[in-house]
């Protein structure tokens, strides 16, 4: 069974209000079992005009928990948090 990651590039809009989604979000993995790969760090671009701004990269040992992390109450009240301060762009991978 493959494992999956969920990737997501983040611009903060607001970042003193966005230290209460970082906390609820940690919560959130921490309780659905998120392995932390990337969080944060400097981007280097090699190719393309990609310019991701804030990268998160979290491991799921199968697609379907990293579902039940993103539809779960706790990311709910990290992403209510988050609401106007931070646009995300998200997207799961199934992996190896």
């Amino acid at each position: 069974m493959p494992c999956a990651y969920i990737l997501a590039n983040v611009t903060v809009n607001n970042p003193e209000q966005y230290e209460d989604y970082r906390r609820l979000s940690t919560l959130a993995m921490k309780t659905h079992g998120a392995e932390v790969l990337v969080r944060g760090g400097e981007v280097t671009v090699l190719e393309g005009d990609w310019a991701p701004e804030r990268v998160v990269l979290l491991k799921f040992p199968t697609p379907e928990a990293a579902r039940a992390f993103h539809d779960s109450p706790e990311y709910g009240a990290a992403r209510q948090a988050r609401e106007n301060i931070a646009v995300m762009r998200m997207v799961l991978i199934e992996g190896l």
